[in-house]
C-alpha cells in the first residue's frame, strides 16, 4: 500500500495544487479516491481564509466574489467542464448514444455557455444572501460534495467501460473507498451541526440526499450510468444547491 502516492494521484488529477508526480500503479489507484474529499477540505480552508481576510480589510466585493472564484481556480475547472458537457448533452434531447457522443465532444455548445453564465450568477447571488454564521457549513460542503461524488464512482453503474470515471472505479478498492466516503460524510455533517447548528445540518443533509438521488436516477435514465462528466455535473449542481439552501436558511427565523 502506498497511500502518499494515492494522494498525489488524487490531487494531481482533480486539482491544480502542485504535488510531486507519481506513476499511476494499480496499488496506488486502489485508494486514490479516498483522498478526493481532501481537495474539498483545502478549498474550504481557502474559502474561509479569504472570507475573513477581505472582511477584515474592508473589501466587501472581494469578500463576496472570491468564494465563487476559488473552487474553479483550485480545481482548474475540471468539474465545471463536466457540468457544461452534460448541459449540452441533455439539451440535445437525443438518444443515449447521441448524448454520450456529445460528452466526448471537446467543443462547447451554446447551451453550455448560457448554463455557465446562469450558474455563476445564481451562485454569487445566493452566496451574497448567506449570513456569516453559515460560512462554516458552506466551507464543509466542499468535502461533502466530493465524498458523495466519490461514493457514486464506486457504487453507481458506469455508462461506458472507458474514461476517467471508469478508470478510477475499476482501479478502486470499492469497499474501502465507499467506507471512507461515508466516514467523510459523517464527520463533515457533525462539523456542520457543531459549527452552524442543527438547522444547517438538516438542510445540508436533505439537499445532499435529494440531489444525489436525482443524479442516480437521471444518469441511469438518460445516459445508462455515470461518466466523469456526470460526476463533475453532480458535484457542481450540489454545490449550487447547498449554497441556495444555506442562503434560504439565513433568512428563516429558526
Amino acid at each position: 500500500m502506498n497511500l502518499p502516492g494515492s494522494m498525489m494521484i488524487a490531487f494531481s488529477m482533480y486539482s491544480r495544487i502542485p504535488v510531486p508526480q507519481v506513476t499511476w500503479t494499480k496499488e496506488r489507484m486502489k485508494y486514490a479516491m479516498c483522498f478526493f474529499p481532501l481537495i474539498g477540505a483545502v478549498i474550504g480552508l481557502l474559502e474561509y481564509g479569504a472570507f475573513l481576510l477581505f472582511r477584515t480589510l474592508g473589501f466587501p466585493f472581494l469578500e463576496q466574489i472570491m468564494p465563487v472564484i476559488i473552487p474553479v481556480v483550485v480545481t482548474g475547472g475540471i468539474h465545471m467542464d463536466g457540468l457544461l458537457d452534460v448541459i449540452d448533452a441533455k439539451s440535445s434531447h437525443g438518444e443515449t448514444e447521441k448524448k454520450l457522443e456529445i460528452l466526448k465532444d471537446p467543443h462547447t455548445g451554446a447551451f453550455a455557455i448560457i448554463g455557465c453564465g446562469i450558474y455563476f450568477l445564481l451562485y454569487l447571488a445566493f452566496f451574497m444572501e448567506m449570513r456569516p454564521a453559515m460560512i462554516p457549513a458552506y466551507c464543509l460542503s466542499f468535502i461533502i460534495t466530493r465524498a458523495l461524488s466519490g461514493l457514486s464512482v464506486v457504487t453507481f453503474p458506469m455508462a461506458k467501460k472507458s474514461g476517467l470515471a471508469a478508470a478510477f472505479s475499476d482501479g478502486a478498492h470499492k469497499r474501502v473507498v465507499g467506507t471512507v466516503m461515508v466516514l467523510y460524510l459523517g464527520i463533515s455533517s457533525l462539523g456542520v451541526w457543531n459549527l452552524a447548528g442543527a438547522g444547517a445540518a438538516l438542510v445540508v443533509s436533505t439537499i445532499s440526499f435529494l440531489v444525489f438521488l436525482y443524479y442516480y436516477c437521471m444518469s441511469k435514465r438518460e445516459f445508462g450510468g455515470i461518466t466523469g462528466d456526470l460526476a463533475g455535473y453532480f458535484l457542481q449542481i450540489l454545490e449550487l444547491a447547498l449554497v441556495m439552501g444555506l442562503a434560504v436558511l439565513s433568512h428563516m427565523k429558526i
